[in-house]
């Protein structure tokens, strides 16, 4: 009678996705109604849960998982970070994997080789932002480095009741669609008034010429911020007991947001990054690009609710949890920061440099018989002003706020819009840099690379085209790598956006200051705007493995690239 209940009750979990016997699983994925904060659409989910079910591993087991397609279109899942064969690695047209076509089920086999927090997501069109992702949580084979009472997964991720295909079709006929931060010529008149009309004017053009914004911080906007689903006002909570060490397993599943991610009241000790263990490191908040992995330990000392904070980059919102001792408690959520302003230093370049000012002249310029509320300088043919000669001593710019209803330019270094995308955090404010990463573990290779590949990341954006090595995936040859070759991957980010570069298959050293040895591992390279970056690969995992910007409607735009690594005919054999 014992065992018939217990196979019952096997039966019964195995059928609703629940792990019964470990690595198994059966996921479903489908489409149906949601209501996430009070709106409401069509979304994709896995066996009805968005984001879906938490999948439990342990290092070295073996899993089965078997996904059917209830769409009526081709889907897919990649398991974000792990590493395993080529073909079960869920890229469509990799590998030979097809994709899993309406009414099939695929299964997935593979071994656990690695412990840690990892996720899951399709890789089919822009599947990913309408729902398709979940968490993964592996157990190592051995005692866990960093042990704790608690231990939470904590998802991140941006809902929208616009389909992948709308937004994709708005950035194209329009790449600042979703801009409403532009500046106006209230703003241009602050700007005179702090740093000058020539200053001003110099820069406008700089940013006209390059048909860019410099409040262009995140692509898409209107998103509702979810913590593992839940809305803001929906507060997901995790409980604790006082002095207890509570693990939270960050995961950065958005589309195309960024976070900055704080607990006030509380230190965050960083464990592990990507997955992979780190050596502790004390921080106070931590940037958080698509697709990254952080683990932290937390000790609230004190029998008082906290807030898990994380603020999207661009400032349009903000996603929130609690971390509290009972249910039904709550912290007070912080306001958002001022939104940051890119400079010409994010482009790699000073306020001055690329521009031929020389021949402009606009000593004879009346500003008091101008109409600034037209005011239109995107098409202004600068060619031939000269400001050399203009005296800004009588220029009156308290009558130009008074004219605009303008506010002065702020009095103290508080109160001013921070200048460039790594600004923004209080003074004082430890906020983790990949710098303070090292690995916990000694590093196997530790070769210097044999070549450098230079990966330069560009783009177009009149026509939201995307580039890697100034070519769109369907037009670039594949990076070709010999199985075993240690190469270093430069990325030289020509753009004023930060790219989170993604390599499937392998993993990646930072070449961060750290002795070569203790280089912590990455899935996830984040290269800020104007930037390079370089990371070591060792080429040890053969097959074909997409590579690209998880910025989704980046790499739906054509910045990815096809990574192949091959064994000699030799090694093959062995």
């Amino acid at each position: 009678m014992n065992r018939l209940i217990l196979a019952s009750l096997v039966a019964a979990l195995a059928l609703s996705g629940t792990s019964a016997i470990a690595g198994d699983y059966n996921l479903t994925i489908d489409r149906q109604d949601v209501d996430v904060g009070g709106r409401h659409g069509m979304s994709l989910t896995i066996n009805g849960q968005l984001p879906g079910p938490t999948l439990h591993f342990k290092e070295g087991e073996d899993v089965t998982i078997n996904v059917t397609n209830k769409l009526d279109e081709d889907t897919s899942l990649h398991w974000h970070g792990l590493l395993l064969p080529g073909e079960m690695d869920g890229v469509p047209m990799f590998n030979n994997f097809p994709g899993i076509k309406p009414g099939e089920t695929f299964t997935y086999n593979f071994k656990i080789r690695q412990s840690g927090t990892y996720w899951y997501h399709s890789h089919s069109g822009g599947q990913e932002q309408e729902g398709l992702y979940g968490s993964i949580v592996i157990t190592p084979a051995d005692r866990e480095p960093a042990p704790t009472d608690r231990d939470y997964v904590v998802v991140l991720s941006d809902f929208t009741t616009e389909s992948a295909d709308e937004i994709l079709s708005n950035l194209k006929s329009d790449s600042g669609y979703y801009n409403y931060a532009r500046r106006t010529v209230g703003d241009f008149f602050r700007d005179a008034a702090d740093k000058g009309l020539g200053t001003t004017l110099r820069d406008r053009f700089m940013w006209g010429d390059m048909r860019m914004d410099p409040t262009d911080l995140a692509d898409v906007t209107g998103y509702t911020f979810l913590v593992n689903g839940k809305s803001a006002e929906a507060n997901w909570t995790a409980l604790y007991n006082k002095g207890e060490r509570v693990r939270l397993r960050f995961i950065n599943a958005s589309a195309m947001t960024y976070f900055d991610l704080a607990i006030p009241g509380l230190k965050m000790i960083v464990v592990a990054a990507d997955g992979q263990n780190v050596q502790p490191v004390v921080v106070d908040e931590i940037r958080i690009a698509i697709a990254e992995t952080y683990d932290v330990i937390v000790v609230p000392k004190d029998d008082k609710p906290y807030t898990i904070f994380a603020q999207s980059i661009d400032r349009t919102g903000y996603a929130r949890g609690t971390l509290a001792p009972r249910e039904g408690m709550t912290a007070p959520v912080p306001p958002m920061r001022a939104r940051s302003l890119l400079t010409m230093a994010d482009m790699g370049m000073s306020d001055m440099e690329g521009m031929d000012h020389s021949n402009m002249d606009m000593s004879g310029m009346d500003m008091k018989g101008m109409d600034h509320s037209t005011m239109d300088m995107s098409g202004m043919d600068h060619s031939k002003m000269d400001m050399k000669g203009m005296d800004h001593s009588k220029m009156d710019m308290g009558n130009m706020h008074a004219m605009h209803g303008a506010k002065p330019a702020a009095d103290t270094e508080a109160e001013k819009q921070p200048m460039g995308w790594a600004s923004g955090a209080p003074s004082g404010t430890k906020v983790l840099r990949y710098a303070d990463l090292k690995s916990l573990k000694i590093q196997k290779d530790t070769r210097p690379e044999e070549r450098e590949i230079i990966v330069r990341l560009g783009g177009t954006m009149e026509r939201y085209i995307w580039t890697l090595n100034g070519k769109k995936y369907a037009d670039a040859e594949p990076i070709n790598l010999k199985f075993g070759e240690r190469v270093k991957l430069t990325f030289i980010n020509d753009t004023m956006m930060a790219h989170p570069m993604h390599l499937h298959g392998m993993f990646v050293q930072l070449v961060n200051g750290q002795p070569a040895e203790r280089l912590p591992n990455k899935h996830m390279v984040s290269v800020p705007p104007g930037q390079s970056y370089s990371a070591m690969l060792t080429a040890d995992e053969a097959g074909e493995w997409a590579f690209h910007c998880h910025l989704l409607f980046h790499m739906e735009s054509g910045m990815m690239n096809k990574v192949v690594v091959a064994r000699l005919a030799k090694e093959a054999a062995k």
